[in-house]
């Protein structure tokens, strides 16, 4: 059986594999970036550096272990908190009663944010509202096909102009390197500055603060997807099995040494993949943050909602011409439109899984059913979002709710599933082979600790509040 498995490329061969990250950051890489993450910049300059750093490293590694599942397993990670111990289904059914709610504030979010950066590049009558259901169609346009080349290919591309927009920007607007290097080890202090009005209601910087880490390199979703594109390029066991379907186990129990060392090369090849995700996210995000501390931040500037594209295009015009804004603009407005497809990828596929799971008769239906079933859902829900509600509000609601509440219960759930169901599913000379290193296992047990004190200490009072401003 070790022919159905692909041989690993060695060397810089490798590259040429990399693939879902591409998809993964052109996913993570949207509001959070580009709002949460120029107003924090705006409001701490560069003393937050450490913070979004520190929340992608972990982030990071709790996809890049997920994804390690996949490719061992062939199969996504919602149905790995199925093999959790405990009550039936129980786990997938909190994920599906939080997940609900969070996506669809979030994908609102997202449709609202890109309709007013596109509106800012090309101003039309009831610009936002026209451009945000534009965005909304084609990005459901390209979810809908369920290719993952067509996904790779549009994401890709998207990426390469969030990132040549994002240096340039940082680059022309840079604070003084000192002051970027002790950001990144913690050492500016983190403080409201007092030029902020009262009526912001900033009562503790943490406010600002957690949303961001929430949204940096995607929330508790974003690491789910990652699975489903490592399913698409075929990683491991993946090559064998498809979306929408769990892993078999009697496959998994016949896995020889021999074939588990081949799939501890594919490993590989998801660590490589998923460190490239990384990289981009820390560039970009610090990209915007810096923006922020350099162009908005020496104004005691804090804009709201849509004012972040406006204010920021009109101050890039005035001080370094048209090619500042446009690049600005354009690298928002990329990252809105690629988050809004990655989610509309992403979430009905999610959704689909964990409804397939609870509801046998459901899980029934042929794949694509039940994946554009949860499609055409949000995209009733984005044009309410685009009506009603403000961009601000929703991101922060939307990060916390998917990137923090929810985090460490997967980080978690990841662990346990390596150290205590692989040993079940595969023989134990294979076992050996594949499970976690210290490494992998102090990652998880560390971004389990870090974000379950978050939500624990810091979450409640910042959720209280958020729902009542």
């Amino acid at each position: 059986m070790a022919e159905r498995i692909r041989q690993v490329p060695r060397g810089l061969a490798m590259l040429a594999l990399v693939g879902p990250s591409l998809i993964w950051c052109a996913e993570y890489i949207g509001s959070g970036e580009v709002i949460l993450s120029t107003r924090t910049g705006a409001l701490f300059g560069t003393a937050a550096l450490w913070a979004v750093v520190a929340a992608i490293a972990l982030k990071c590694s709790i996809g890049m272990m997920g994804a390690r599942w996949t490719a061992v397993t062939g199969e996504g990670m919602v149905d790995l908190f199925d093999r959790i111990p405990g009550p039936r289904h129980w786990l997938v059914w909190v994920v599906l009663l939080l997940q609900l709610p969070a996506a669809v504030v979030s994908i609102g979010a997202l449709a609202k944010v890109a309709g007013a950066f596109l509106n800012s590049l090309v101003p039309l009558p009831h610009g936002p509202l026209v451009w945000g259901l534009a965005a909304s169609l084609f990005a459901v346009g390209v979810a809908w096909t369920g290719r993952f080349d067509l996904l790779k290919g549009v994401m890709s591309a998207l990426v390469m102009v969030i990132v040549v927009g994002t240096m340039y920007v940082a680059l022309r607007t840079i604070p003084p390197l000192a002051e970027v290097v002790k950001g990144f080890v913690g050492l500016v202090p983190l403080e409201v500055p007092p030029w902020v009005p009262a009526e912001s209601r900033i009562a503790s910087p943490w406010h600002e603060v957690l949303p961001l880490m929430g949204w940096a390199a995607g929330g508790f979703a974003s690491q789910v997807w990652y699975t489903y594109w490592c399913l698409g390029a075929g990683y491991g066991l993946a090559a064998e099995g498809a979306w929408g379907k769990p892993a078999d186990t009697q496959r998994l129990a016949a896995i020889d040494a021999g074939e588990a060392r081949l799939i501890r090369g594919w490993c590989r090849v998801v660590h490589l993949d998923a460190s490239f995700a990384a990289c981009v996210g820390v560039v970009v995000t610090t990209g915007f943050m810096l923006a922020g501390a350099g162009v908005l931040g020496p104004r005691h500037l804090l804009p709201e909602g849509n004012q972040v594209a406006l204010t920021l295009s009109r101050i890039f015009s005035e001080n370094w011409g048209r090619v500042g804004a446009v690049l600005f603009l354009l690298a928002g407005a990329a990252a809105m439109v690629s988050t809004l497809i990655g989610q509309l990828a992403g979430w009905p596929r999610l959704l689909a899984d964990c409804a397939r799971i609870v509801c046998p008769p459901f899980g029934r239906l042929p794949w694509k059913g039940q994946f554009r079933g949860f499609l055409l859902f949000f995209i009733v829900t984005n044009a309410a979002a685009l009506l009603v509600f403000d961009p601000v509000k929703l991101v922060q609601l939307g990060g916390q709710l998917d990137g923090i509440l929810l985090t460490p219960v997967q980080s978690l759930a990841i662990l346990v599933a390596f150290v205590f169901v692989l040993p079940r599913l595969v023989p134990r000379e294979s076992c050996r082979l594949l499970r976690l290193g210290p490494v992998a296992i102090v990652l998880l047990a560390t971004a389990t600790l870090v974000f379950g004190i978050l939500c624990v200490l810091i979450l409640p009072e910042s959720l209280g509040k958020l729902l009542t401003s």
